[in-house]
């Protein structure tokens, strides 16, 4: 496995120092990392900084959802932060989507900018409650046609979308999946979840794995069996 590998560590720790110390258990040869919400908002652009001094790719992963103005300035302040990867949410709709690809390419060497599609925690019932129609894939083809026409470089999604998403689009736009779990681990709180041999089937390029990892007494003996179930 290379630098260029498709898993992705999700840090959803409290605070920075877990945070590197968990980081320095994994090799920037093996997977990159994932800062979410809860990290971000404890330690700030510096832990960015402090893991990708380590080497890593970091996939910024703050789901920016907003006016087109404020998502454009968001997504400078990533770019200029170096990150690797960034998102923001489909359902802002068309004039942000727009604004998000013009904030994260304003340096040039813009990072891979993705459009969040559903939750994976959301199933149709929760869809319903809150007036999407029709099914969880229904829903995500609809939001990942619209960031294709937007111009962004490919989606989160569930894997059980994926292959939808790949015949649809076809090939050139990333499919980053979440609720991957290894066939040993618990789903927790994922509804669409997957194997990672099988996301990668399905056509995802980037496989998002948080807690089989981060939770295991030996963090990297995990991503290191994780990385024998992929597809060469």
């Amino acid at each position: 496995m290379t630098a260029n590998s498709p898993l992705i560590i999700a840090l959803d720790t409290a605070d920075c120092d877990s945070a590197v110390a968990l980081a320095r258990q994994l090799s920037p040869e093996l997977c990159r990392l994932k800062v979410g919400k809860q990290l971000f908002t404890a330690a700030g652009p510096q832990c960015v900084s402090r893991l990708m001094a380590l080497g890593y790719d970091v996939f910024l992963d703050l789901k920016f959802h907003d006016i087109p103005t404020t998502v454009e300035l968001a997504c400078r302040a990533a770019a200029d932060l170096g990150v690797w990867m960034l998102n923001v949410h489909a359902l802002g709709g068309a004039a942000m989507l727009e604004a998000a690809r013009v904030g994260a390419g304003y340096r040039g060497d813009r990072p891979i900018l993705l459009a969040v599609t559903l939750l994976t925690s959301m199933g149709e019932a929760d869809m319903q409650m809150i007036g999407l129609s029709g099914t969880p894939a229904e829903a995500v083809l609809r939001l990942a046609r619209l960031a294709h026409a937007c111009g962004l470089d490919g989606v989160v999604c569930s894997a059980h979308e994926a292959a939808l998403l790949r015949e649809d689009i076809g090939t050139g736009f990333s499919l980053v999946t979440p609720g991957i779990r290894p066939a040993s681990a618990a789903s927790d709180d994922q509804q669409r979840v997957m194997t990672p041999a099988a996301a990668q089937s399905a056509g995802a390029d980037y496989l998002v794995v948080g807690r089989p990892v981060t939770h295991a007494p030996d963090p990297l003996q995990a991503v290191l069996e994780i990385r024998n179930q992929l597809i060469s």
